[in-house]
């Protein structure tokens, strides 16, 4: 999946891992798993996440299942290249909320020696790939793609279907507002 050691050091740069998949898919629970075994490992590792994203903690990066770590809020990606300049590993919550110019802070990052880890929505809710997203998936070294288990069926869901009729793109919210869908449920639900 990733490689956490390497067979020639002297000619290793880093790399860019992205975990993308629908809401309740278990990103972030990954992306904070990737990064405690990091800090266990004695790396100095730096987590960041978009200013906009408030919803469980105005600071911390916090899966669904209350897992948590600490990290810092940012206005915009450019903001991740100076703050995390002298880590090994940087962690990136939410990356589908950034502008497109985090594919070049993470190419940037990991030009450097830096092990990048990107953690986010593949998919708007209309089904459409969100935001930077294809771009960091194209670029990255490893692509993890995670499933949640669909609302109305029970088989693996790879959509974020918004139960409201909200037409904005960014629209916080959790299982009061979203609900992860199969491909059938979702054409079902869109084509009503």
């Amino acid at each position: 999946m990733f490689l956490e050691n390497t067979v020639n050091p002297e000619a290793q740069f880093g790399w860019i891992e992205v975990i993308s998949g629908s809401m309740f898919s278990g990103k972030t629970e990954e992306l904070i798993r990737r990064l405690k075994r990091a800090q266990f490992a004695k790396q100095k590792v730096e987590i960041f996440k978009p200013m906009v994203d408030t919803r469980y903690s105005e600071e911390n990066v916090v899966s669904h299942d209350n897992n948590e770590i600490a990290s810092t809020p940012v206005p915009a990606a450019a903001n991740i290249r100076i703050l995390a300049d002298t880590c090994d590993v940087v962690g990136i919550d939410e990356a589908q909320f950034f502008d497109e110019g985090i594919v070049r802070v993470c190419n940037d990052l990991a030009n450097k020696g830096i092990r990048v880890i990107v953690a986010g929505l593949d998919m708007d809710f209309k089904g459409n790939p969100f935001g930077p997203m294809p771009a960091l998936m194209a670029t990255a070294e490893y692509v993890t793609k995670v499933h949640a288990v669909c609302a109305k069926t029970g088989n693996l869901a790879h959509y974020s279907h918004r139960k409201s009729t909200d037409e904005n793109l960014v629209m916080l919210g959790e299982s009061d507002a979203y609900e992860p869908l199969s491909r059938a449920a979702f054409y079902k639900e869109n084509h009503k």
